[in-house]
């Protein structure tokens, strides 16, 4: 998995790099302020990517005396790096929008930009795409941040080429400056999201409903074998989730079937929520229980 992760990041950080040579070509020979714009947003997205290869590598690392839990919070880290980054360049290209609104400026060879634009969005549209199908098989967040980053590359090339569309067919300079400021409320919202998500996992914000509902359904399962289950808190730190909870056995259960049924269960979750470590706290239920299905000897003699 990792290796995956970490090839998939150096693949990223090679296609960024070659997107900027081409975009800052084609800034200088057009004049386009919306290619310029884009090429400040590929720049931001090469320090993105190398900040989630960093991430991935740190986040890889196994536990150790320091980080008894691991390295995996990395990677929310790289996210939040990722995000401010973002925001900088959606910033970046707001701030050479308005300057170009107010001095004003012309576009020339506007094919050249046509043609490069669209090779960018060719190029950056196939490694995000995998980027991102590769981040959520291996639930990687620095990664799938890196691989949105790109993605909102891939949208801002496209408000760039429609652009430079419009103004060839129109002759209209003016709406150069403008695209531009339609691709940095594109990138800014990319920047939010990625943001929520990233300081998250940094919050130890439960997991999503439908997993803890899964836990649940995996839990109940032994209904005939177990009482239940409360206190149950979820977190999750880069793709490693994290499960403590209470477990209530029959009162007349042993030592080795309440053990042998806490590593059920903690195998049975594991295949179903990958990367997951769980911690069970075994009570006895008490014998003044009306409602409970379990056969139990001390219960059945109580009455």
């Amino acid at each position: 998995m990792l290796a995956t992760k970490e090839s998939v990041a150096k693949l990223a950080i090679f296609s960024v790099t070659l997107l900027i040579l081409m975009k800052v070509a084609a800034s200088i020979i057009t004049g386009s302020i919306a290619i310029r714009a884009d090429a400040v947003h590929s720049a931001f997205d090469l320090f993105g990517v190398i900040i989630g290869y960093i991430g991935i590598r740190v986040a890889g690392k196994p536990p150790d005396e320091r980080h008894p839990f691991g390295h995996g919070k990395a990677e929310n880290i790289a996210g939040v790096v990722i995000s401010g980054l973002i925001f900088i360049a959606a910033g970046a290209i707001v701030y050479e929008a308005v300057k170009r609104l107010i001095v004003g400026g012309t576009v020339e060879f506007i094919t050249i930009g046509i043609y490069v634009t669209a090779a960018a969005i060719a190029i950056n549209g196939i490694v995000s795409w995998y980027a991102l199908k590769v981040a959520r098989s291996t639930d990687s967040l620095a990664l799938e941040a890196s691989a949105r980053d790109m993605l909102a590359d891939v949208l801002s090339s496209v408000a760039v080429l429609v652009g430079l569309i419009l103004v060839r067919l129109t002759a209209i300079t003016i709406l150069d400056p403008i695209v531009a400021l339609l691709v940095a409320a594109l990138i800014a919202r990319t920047a939010f999201l990625t943001m929520k998500k990233s300081f998250g996992g940094l919050m130890d914000i439960k997991l999503p409903q439908a997993e803890e509902d899964e836990i649940a359904a995996c839990i109940m399962e032994h209904g005939g074998q177990l009482v239940a289950f409360h206190e149950m808190r979820t977190r999750k730190a880069g793709n490693q989730r994290y499960i403590d909870l209470h477990l209530v056995m029959p009162r007349n259960a042993s030592v080795e079937e309440a053990h042998r049924m806490c590593d059920h269960l903690e195998q049975d979750i594991e295949s179903r929520l990958p990367n997951t470590n769980v911690t069970i706290h075994v009570e006895p239920c008490t014998i003044e229980c009306e409602q409970c299905s379990v056969t139990c000897i001390l219960r059945k003699k109580s009455h």
